[in-house]
């Protein structure tokens, strides 16, 4: 490589000579050399009508906005979903799916969290009968090739210049948000348009596509029409708050509603845990860390547990049926409005349980809590609208 040459990885798209080495007189890449494994040359999609099978009609405002996605890919552009949290975003790309399925293309759906895409599995094993989807995920890559894809945006390096149609939900989620190696994971992964969708969209995308003239889609309501809860605030001083979170248990429990608590670190969410499994059985922890995550949170829908402490790890994409939340410290700065609008957003999204509380427990009303509070309230004026 001469002195004035640029060099390009091959894989990640990396142009910064700080993160190149040499080794046997080849160079590497530091950025994206844990990127290592099979990666996927080539698959046949059979090109046979394919339909996606629904448990529920979609609403109105769903129908239009599927039927615009449609047109949008036909037309080789790509779109950005602004869609409120519950208000079916993986059912509104189903059209789209089945046209592209129906005509041998490539399609994945990628989400930044291994939670994400396991939840979203049997969801297009459900809509999709018919043909053959895979999941892919950090220790689950035995199977890399199938009709349908999904998988976490860590596995797109496997899939150079592959997909036709690809998705990708939760963008400002971390760790995909301003991760410049995924990002150009995720570019280099496409020979054809994408869908970005998220309800709490960046606002560096929202002004990107704005400036290259690209089609937003916005929904601000809910699939079956009820208003997005909106949280309250209460005030508790430091260990003051156990007293309130031991209280709420017992009120959730009697009225057999599970119950999610949400800490800003791992330290938290286990130190909060062991105060309260002295006062209140039937409950858990469980954070990144967790090598039994998986069965943990399974075992929670079965309702094994009443409540379960968490961090982040369940702060999108996963949806428990009458589920109430409680975010601990709700104003420490780990917490912008954008996550406590996505934590808030695990609340009443089930057609048969629309309601429920969120509660942000903290020291003081930030202004983050502020904010997350005005914008909830603001997209339940579409609802009268």
């Amino acid at each position: 490589m001469g002195s004035n040459a640029i060099y390009v990885c091959p894989r990640c798209g990396n142009s910064d000579p700080r993160y190149f080495g040499m080794k046997n007189n080849e160079t590497y890449c530091r950025l994206c050399i844990s990127f290592q494994g099979r990666e996927v040359n080539s698959y046949k999609v059979d090109d046979e009508d394919t339909s996606a099978s629904l448990t529920y009609p979609l609403s109105s405002e769903q129908e239009k906005i599927s039927a615009k996605l449609l047109e949008n890919f036909k037309e080789n552009k790509s779109t950005l979903v602004h869609a409120v949290c519950g208000s079916g975003k993986t059912e509104l790309v189903y059209r789209v799916v089945s046209y592209a399925l129906s005509h041998g293309l490539h399609v994945g759906f990628a989400v930044p969290r291994r939670e994400v895409a396991i939840d979203l599995f049997p969801r297009f094993i459900s809509a999709f009968p018919n043909r053959r989807s895979v999941c892919v995920y950090g220790g689950h890559t035995d199977e890399l090739t199938g009709d349908m894809i999904i998988l976490t945006t860590h596995q797109l390096y496997r899939y150079s210049n592959y997909f036709d149609l690809l998705i990708l939900d939760e963008i400002d989620a971390f760790p995909f948000r301003d991760n410049r190696l995924l990002i150009n994971l995720f570019k280099k992964s496409l020979r054809g348009s994408y869908i970005l969708m998220s309800a709490t969209p960046p606002k560096e995308i929202v002004d990107d596509f704005k400036k290259n003239n690209l089609p937003i889609l916005e929904l601000h309501t809910r699939y079956h029409r009820h208003a997005l809860p909106e949280p309250i605030n209460v005030i508790r001083i430091g260990y003051f708050k156990i007293p309130y979170l031991i209280k709420k248990i017992k009120e959730y429990r009697r009225n057999k509603k599970p119950l999610l608590i949400f800490a800003p670190t791992i330290a938290l969410a286990e130190q909060i845990y062991s105060i309260l499994k002295i006062f209140v059985k039937k409950g858990h922890f469980v954070h990144s860390k967790c090598l039994n995550r998986k069965e943990i949170i399974t075992d929670f829908k079965k309702h094994t547990y009443d409540y379960l402490v968490t961090t982040s790890v369940l702060e999108r994409g996963v949806t428990i049926r009458d589920v109430q939340v409680i975010i601990y410290n709700a104003d420490n700065s780990m917490y912008d409005s954008g996550v406590l609008i996505q934590i808030s957003g695990r609340v009443g999204r089930k057609i048969d349980a629309p309601t429920g509380e969120v509660i942000f427990l903290a020291n003081k009303v930030s202004k983050s809590m502020k904010e997350a509070i005005h914008a909830i309230k603001l997209d339940n004026t579409y609802l009268t609208r």
